[in-house]
């Protein structure tokens, strides 16, 4: 379906929901409307109905009956050509033609039902043309077991009564979906049983007989009657099918639609972060570069000391300017998959104490302790070491940031129970609420504290160590408690950890590995 095609077939209450109408609202609104324009259909219906039903019951039955014709005039044939043991020629022939015309009108009346359109068809009317049509047949039937009647002996008795069950019974499932022409065919054959039997006042042996055949054909009408209701319970079934299958394909177009738009606007937006990209960075470039020059008072010193102390903040606020610009660019690679990994054989360990030190100062400066455990001897890792090097820097300048004066930051390196490694940062600071953790993973997401301190960030550092991770096929935890501190725990597999070449001989260099599972050969790094 094209995305024009979608937009005509959207609905009004998916128009208000795109509009921002509550979805609950609208849910509720279509029900009620359903359910009034059901009720509606069911008071103009005379068979307490949804119209739609109603006809479909009608189309079943004349179905049936225009199919069936052939079927019924082999019928006839075959009952008189038996008949003719008991009867003569003329009289077969008569009832023959008889039942042959009332049998091909009910099938003539079912086929010019067929032919009208749906919105053409008079419920009542139809109804009650195929009840009398069917009366019509049943008469014709009735006028055979009335010329039998008069036929002595106990083998014409005993074929009325079976060929008054065989009518009922071919009526029955003929006819079962408008019981008003089930009632009408099996009348006239009840009545002219039940009527010879009051009549002729017989013996108590055609009595049992004839009991036994009415209460048949009671049992007929109860069986006629339930199969009405499953027909009825099938179609509803089949309706809400149809209806569930329409809004999953609405749903379906709507979905096409909004990735279609969402396509649209992360193309936009990427060509928006190029474009801004450039023209951001040309101008940050002069003034970073201007305010180091000033800063560094290259040629010669400010008369007005306030000078120095701005060139300082122009040089700290351009620096974070472009810290915000380049992980906006990251976090945007990342996300459109053009994030591209230079693997090669990197020291976990090594890239974990570089970051130590490089912000061992920023810890310094608000008394913080940096303690480490790490476990030594580790084998390299197959990763891009800027992307683990970022991860390492994000944590840890996190770390900082949120833990107060005096506080303690420790970080370990290890294995884990998977043959892996991990790296962990670990803070005693205040914490983050748990129903907090899943925003400071998205992005932009900021928690309370950070708002509340007012602390720098644009909420992109945790995103983009989860993106970063998750393309080295690892894992970011987060575990935090209030007033206790936030543990965050990087997880890289098995399969991206090399084996170490141990020597030829016995002895080993170093220290003895670590126990536990050991990994087998990942990979083999390059001569």
């Amino acid at each position: 379906m094209s995305p024009a095609g979608t937009m005509t077939d959207l609905t009004p209450e998916i128009i208000q929901r795109g509009r921002g109408a509550d979805p609950e609202a609208v849910a509720r609104r279509r029900q009620v409307n359903s359910q009034l324009r059901a009720v509606r259909e069911k008071l103009t219906s005379g068979s307490g109905l949804e119209r739609a039903f109603d006809y479909e019951l009608l189309r079943l039955f004349a179905e049936t009956h225009r199919s069936s014709l052939a079927a019924m005039l082999l019928l006839i044939v075959i009952v008189g050509v038996t008949c003719l043991i008991w009867l003569d020629v003329a009289k077969i022939l008569l009832w023959m033609l008889v039942a042959m015309a009332s049998a091909t009108c009910l099938a003539l009346v079912a086929k010019r039902f067929l032919r009208l359109e749906a919105e053409k068809v008079v419920i009542r009317a139809w109804r009650r043309s195929f009840a009398l049509s069917a009366l019509l047949h049943g008469m014709s039937w009735s006028f055979l077991l009335t010329i039998l009647l008069q036929v002595d002996g106990s083998g014409a008795r005993t074929f009325l009564l079976f060929l008054a069950l065989l009518v009922t019974a071919v009526t029955v499932m003929l006819s079962f979906n408008v019981p008003m022409s089930v009632y009408a065919g099996i009348l006239p054959v009840t009545a002219v049983i039940t009527g010879n039997l009051v009549a002729s006042r017989a013996g108590i042996e055609w009595t049992a007989m004839v009991a036994i055949a009415v209460g048949c054909q009671l049992y007929f009408a109860a069986l006629s009657n339930r199969l009405y209701h499953t027909t009825i319970a099938t179609l509803e079934f089949r309706a809400e099918k149809d209806a569930l299958i329409a809004e999953l394909e609405q749903a379906k177009a709507n979905s096409d639609e909004a990735r279609r738009r969402a396509e649209e606007a992360n193309v936009a937006k990427s060509h928006f972060l190029a474009t801004m990209s450039h023209e951001l960075r040309t101008p940050l470039n002069a003034i970073l570069g201007f305010s180091e020059v000033m800063k560094s008072e290259l040629f010669g010193q400010h008369q007005v000391p306030a000078y120095r102390e701005y060139s300082n903040d122009i040089h700290a606020s351009g620096k974070l300017l472009l810290d915000i610009i380049n992980e906006i660019l990251d976090l945007s690679r990342i996300e459109a998959g053009r994030y591209e990994l230079k693997e090669e054989a990197v020291n976990l360990v090594h890239i974990v104490d570089d970051c130590r030190h490089m912000l061992q100062m920023r810890a310094r400066a608000r008394s913080i302790t940096i303690k480490e455990a790490v476990e030594k001897d580790l084998p390299r890792l197959w990763a891009d070491e800027r992307a683990v090097r970022q991860i390492a820097l994000n944590l840890l300048s996190n770390a900082i940031k949120f833990t107060p004066q005096g506080g303690e930051v420790t970080l370990k390196v290890g294995w884990t129970a998977t043959a892996g490694q991990y790296f962990s940062v670990k803070d005693n600071g205040p914490g983050i609420p748990e129903d907090e953790i899943p925003v400071v993973l998205q992005s932009f997401g900021r928690g309370s504290l950070a708002i509340k301190t007012a602390e720098q960030g644009t909420g992109l550092g945790l995103p983009i160590v989860k993106g970063l991770v998750d393309m080295h096929g690892g894992t970011l935890t987060l575990n935090s408690v209030l007033r206790e501190g936030t543990e965050v725990v990087v997880t890289f597999p098995a399969s991206r950890v090399m084996d170490t070449v141990l020597p030829v001989s016995g002895e080993q260099d170093g220290p003895a590995p670590p126990p536990g599972p050991q990994p087998t050969l990942r990979r083999q790094r390059a001569a």
